[in-house]
């Protein structure tokens, strides 16, 4: 009776699911996962698709900025463990692809293998900086594009979708950044996120300009303003990711229950809901401990 479940849907069928979703031209909303707990709520919750966001995940594996201080072998190691116990498509972040053509080369090859549907790859600068942050500064369009060219060759499957993200509006303006968008288009990508645009008429702009799906970044207190669901469908985004949501919501109900138990020295009078203790044990699977401990136990004669 070991846990079974996750070996329904294998990767390869993740990715033809979500390049399908992706097709159909409605909006996929995208919560952002970034620790193991944070993955299997949002896997049973039946979403179109996850979002393994950088910041989120490096600020809980490292406890550090993401600020281009994570490696490669940090973040494929999350994007295997993340696919392993969810069943739901993964996007996942590949910030630069950690260095040039051989290292994004690695990085495809690193990410498809671990169980990523999709890659985000950006045109960052590195060290690279969140994308609603000041002071990003992004490589030659040019070395961008042959990025995007290596990461297309390089997959296996067809169906691995391969996100191209430009971080040029912030310094460079939205004129430069949509340029840099056609660019990435015509050198492969699948998907195009123009990052941190700045309002409607900004992001309406970019969905008049491209045919491929885009993604709307939503990031509660950052650069863009934060739609509604009907409101992005309307304007004609394809992917919407929320990476920020759950973890600033998550920050906020423990600082809460923390403070309390500073002050009162005891749960007893804490106001934030909480997860019922024997539903998140079965969350975490001792519902299945217990079946192998049944199966497996010694005899007692």
């Amino acid at each position: 009776m070991i846990e079974k479940g996750l070996s329904k849907i294998s990767h390869a069928q993740r990715r033809a699911l979500l390049r399908e979703r992706l097709s159909k031209g409605r909006l996929i909303v995208a919560p952002g996962v970034f620790e193991m707990v944070s993955a299997k709520i949002a896997d049973r919750m039946g979403f179109d698709a996850l979002y393994m966001t950088g910041y989120g995940t490096v600020a809980s594996y490292l406890g550090l900025p993401d600020a281009g201080l994570a490696t490669y072998t940090d973040m494929v190691n999350r994007v295997s463990q993340f696919a392993s116990i969810t069943h739901t498509p993964m996007i996942c972040d590949g910030d630069t692809g950690y260095g040039g053509l051989l290292n994004v080369m690695h990085t495809v090859r690193g990410y498809e293998a671990a169980g990523a549907c999709a890659i985000q790859l950006e045109d960052q600068e590195f060290p690279k900086k969140c994308g609603h942050m000041l002071g990003r500064r992004v490589i030659p369009m040019q070395d961008m594009v042959e990025k995007i060219r290596v990461a297309v060759e390089t997959r296996d499957d067809p169906n691995f979708q391969i996100i191209a993200r430009t971080d040029a509006r912030t310094t460079l303006g939205l004129d430069e950044a949509l340029r840099r968008a056609e660019s990435y288009a015509r050198a492969g990508a699948d998907v195009l996120f123009v990052e941190s645009p700045e309002s409607v008429e900004e992001m309406e702009k970019i969905a008049t300009s491209f045919d491929l799906p885009l993604v709307a970044n939503m990031v509660e207190g950052g650069r863009t303003p934060v739609l509604t669901f009907e409101e992005l469908e309307a304007i004609g985004y394809g992917l919407a990711i929320f990476p920020a949501t759950a973890f600033l919501a998550a920050g906020a109900a423990m600082q809460s229950v923390y403070q309390t138990l500073l002050t009162d020295k005891s749960s007893a009078k804490v106001t934030q809901p909480l997860y019922d203790f024997q539903a998140f044990s079965k969350l975490m699977g001792f519902d299945w401990v217990s079946q192998f401990d049944q199966q497996f136990k010694k005899s007692d004669q």
